[in-house]
């Protein structure tokens, strides 16, 4: 287990600014001399006391609830003392000034971001799953989100994955000791029949990735962005998705200058559209740093919506736009204004197509869907298509959230597993290399929970922690 500081830490751990009640979190080895030193009196572990908060002049601080939790029976598995008071800016720094000052000769200091959950993690309260769940629960921002973070964070997650690595370890167990032993000449492979347990634990975490690859869009949710020519109703587009007025809009082409970002849910899942400036020639400097904004946020989507006047689609300045799109990014060609169109258009009739398989007329199979932002015509189809290109899917829809690094450890894990297949299937059976292979792919899924994890991977994940948990 990685090394790390055993001083004393404290930090406020509720949000910054005005509340009805604010919590003052500390945790160490040994917190006995300190809660002396605040209160006079011990507290009874995992009793409610409530006392006054009073200065070293016996002056009241505040009056609130201390509740004590000795370690290891403790969130980060060390002493925990939790101050709960009136969430008034003012009144927790002076606490939290006061315990620093009252657990100076302790080394009591100010905790990292993140330090806490650190703490749990490292003293085997949770494992690293479960430490980023909480973080993904703070982050949560729908209620299917915040479901799955809480199931992470119980460990559900978590069981799946020790269970694939329990399976590898008892089938390299027995290959190791078929190695310790040849002159028994077993032929391991029938006789226990490692083909098929190794075939099935590649089924199982087939499936598992699959899962998580749901779980991860319901946490990453997708980067979308509005591109096309001025005036063709991009930013309205970005206000009839979002059901609120969020982007300026006018006649007049040229308003939006810089991109505006929304996140909306779509069935829980997060989709960050981004609006941007109108794609055109212009000799305007203010939009001319606008327009080179929008071919950098072009760069950076998952999906790029070409939306176009739906009365002069495809015309030569759109052209010139999806020559130069992305080849490497799905773009999916929207045609708005429709309600301007009369009802005998072809247009009119493409109202809700969706993207489907098939190669149709679209550079990435996808599609044209026809739409009014003003009217709400196509939108519903717009929505699903856009659910269908985050590779969303109800059915499959994983009880927890995952992140792209617990998908690369699975990935990795299925390479490794292949490669043990291959290495059973050769006439030679080289055995010592099959074994390695399920050693690495053990390593990869050991990763997922921590106990395989570089310090440097540990280090950049809880700096993105908020300070006090």
């Amino acid at each position: 287990m990685a090394a790390y500081s055993t001083d004393p830490i404290i930090a406020i751990a509720t949000a910054p600014g005005r509340g009805g009640i604010g919590v003052v979190r500390i945790s160490g080895q040994d917190l006995s001399a300190l809660v002396g030193q605040l209160f006079g009196v011990a507290l009874t572990p995992r009793h409610a006391h409530y006392l006054p908060f009073n200065d070293t002049h016996g002056q009241a601080i505040d009056a609130g609830i201390a509740l004590f939790f000795k370690g290891p029976h403790s969130y980060t598995g060390e002493d925990v003392l939790e101050l709960q008071g009136h969430g008034g800016p003012a009144v927790l720094r002076r606490l939290l000034e006061h315990c620093l000052r009252s657990g100076k000769e302790l080394g009591l200091r100010h905790a990292e971001p993140g330090e806490f959950t650190q703490r749990a993690f490292l003293n085997e309260r949770i494992d690293l799953a479960q430490a980023e769940a909480v973080a993904d629960l703070i982050d949560a921002s729908s209620e299917a989100a915040a479901r799955s973070a809480m199931a992470s964070l119980a460990g559900v997650f978590s069981t799946h994955v020790n269970a694939l690595s329990d399976r590898i370890v008892h089938l390299r167990m027995l290959v190791e000791a078929t190695l310790d032993f040849p002159e028994e000449e077993i032929d391991f492979l029938e006789k226990y029949q490692a083909r098929e347990a190794l075939a099935q634990i590649q089924n199982d975490l087939h499936a598992l990735t699959r899962q998580a690859q749901q779980g991860m869009i319901l946490r990453e949710g997708l980067h979308v962005v509005l591109a096309g020519q001025p005036n063709v109703g991009k930013s309205s587009l970005l206000n009839a998705l979002a059901g609120d007025d969020i982007a300026i809009v006018t006649p007049i082409a040229g308003t939006t200058r810089d991109k505006v970002t929304q996140q909306i849910h779509i069935q829980g899942v997060p989709i960050h559209i981004v609006d941007t400036a109108g794609l055109r020639d212009t000799d305007d400097a203010v939009e001319s740093i606008g327009i080179a904004r929008t071919w950098a946020e072009i760069e950076k989507a998952n999906v790029i919506i070409h939306l176009q006047d739906a009365r002069t689609h495809d015309d030569e300045l759109d052209s010139a736009i999806t020559k130069r799109l992305p080849a490497r990014t799905p773009v999916l060609k929207v045609f708005n204004k429709i309600d301007l169109l009369d009802a005998a258009d072809p247009a009119v009739r493409h109202t809700g197509s969706r993207a489907t398989h098939a190669p149709v007329d679209g550079r990435d199979g996808l599609e044209p869907i026809a739409i009014s932002a003003k009217t709400g015509a196509g939108l519903d189809a717009l929505r699903q298509t856009l659910l269908d290109l985050a590779g969303w899917n109800p059915g499959a829809q994983s009880p927890w959230l995952a992140r792209a690094r617990h998908l690369h450890a699975l990935q990795q894990a299925d390479e490794h597993l292949a490669q043990a297949a291959e290495h059973a299937s050769h006439n030679d059976r080289v055995l010592d290399l099959f074994a390695e292979e399920l050693r690495l792919a053990h390593d990869s899924l050991s990763s997922i929970t921590g106990q395989f994890t570089s310090d440097d991977l540990l280090g950049e994940i809880f700096s993105s922690f908020c300070i006090g948990k």
